[in-house]
């Protein structure tokens, strides 16, 4: 990643992920308002559905996975929302079956995510921001999964992880961050186990090509403003993302495309941003952070013209 755009991407979160978390929540992503977006919901609800969601829709974790040590990588964890949320998760139904498989477990002495093999789940979240990952390792402290969990400054480009580490490899809207999207996957294939999923959801714009059409000039000028804005190299289709994929030894790939139950997401985050909390917040955060809330619209209007989408991708190696 070039030297510029990770300055720039740690800059944008070291200065609003404070601000965020404080207004808005642990969870750093869209929230999940049913398959055509109609269903009225509480903000950080919505934002766990949507990873309630994705893990139904890729089928993860089968029964047979959490019989053995399970390892998540979560790809852009911002302060550890959802890599607790699913260490939690995968823990608990560790041990559910450990209860149902051999009755009532007698011997204290495991932790509540180790089943009777001594196997545990554990995940890693790696992220571009040092306050980021502070936060999530303080937050762990505070979720006492400290055992469990770690957090580290990690470019997602070149992962400081050997080859065929983790059973699921988690990329909850950070490929459009990414300035070698073919890099960035490559690496996620790497470090992911065989029989290992892969599960991504990443923004992208719309289609292109013979049937839709190239962008038109004006969606490039807006495209061009959500990427200033937000610290993206540029976003690709969900066809492109598919591609990619298929050049990489995965199998049972499957991709979707959410956007319809993602987009009324943007319009709640404006109308809670309109609060004094927030409004004071934004104005001592710094610029940076006051650019990406006047911005919020531009996401807005792009999911309601079509441009932008919510891309979902699922691969097992």
């Amino acid at each position: 990643m070039t030297s510029t755009l990770y300055q720039q991407i740690q800059q944008l979160y070291d200065a609003s992920s404070g601000l965020w978390e404080q207004v808005w929540g642990e969870h750093m992503h869209h929230g999940y308002y049913g398959p055509d977006g109609n269903l009225k919901k509480e903000r950080r609800q919505a934002q766990i559905d949507l990873i309630e969601e994705l893990l139904g829709w890729a089928g993860v974790p089968s029964e047979k996975a959490l019989c053995e040590s399970y390892r998540i990588l979560d790809v852009g964890c911002g302060i550890g929302g959802s890599t607790l949320y699913l260490t939690q998760k995968f823990s608990s139904i560790a041990e559910n079956n450990l209860k149902s498989d051999a009755g009532t477990d007698r011997d204290f002495s495991r932790s509540p995510a180790q089943n009777k093999t001594g196997a545990s789940v554990t995940a890693t979240g790696i992220t571009l921001s040092p306050v980021q990952a502070n936060r999530a390792t303080e937050r762990a402290k505070i979720a006492d999964a400290q055992s469990n969990v770690n957090f580290l400054v990690a470019d997602a480009l070149n992962m400081p992880f050997p080859d065929e580490s983790f059973d699921l490899v988690w990329s909850l809207e950070s490929g459009e961050h990414m300035p070698d999207k073919i890099k960035f996957l490559q690496e996620c294939c790497r470090v992911l186990k065989p029989g290992g999923t892969l599960i991504l959801a990443t923004w992208c714009h719309r289609p292109v090509g013979e049937k839709a059409g190239e962008l038109t000039d004006e969606e490039r000028k807006e495209l061009a403003e959500i990427y200033r804005v937000y610290a993206l190299p540029y976003v690709i289709s969900l066809p492109e993302y598919e591609e990619i994929v298929r050049s990489l030894p995965l199998t049972s790939i499957r991709t979707a495309d959410w956007s319809k139950a993602v987009a009324p997401f943007w319009d709640v985050v404006i109308d809670s941003a309109l609060t004094p909390r927030a409004i004071w917040g934004l104005l001592t955060s710094g610029w940076t952070t006051i650019q990406a809330a006047l911005a919020l619209g531009l996401m807005s209007r792009g999911y309601q013209s079509g441009l932008i989408r919510f891309g979902l991708i699922c691969a097992v190696k």
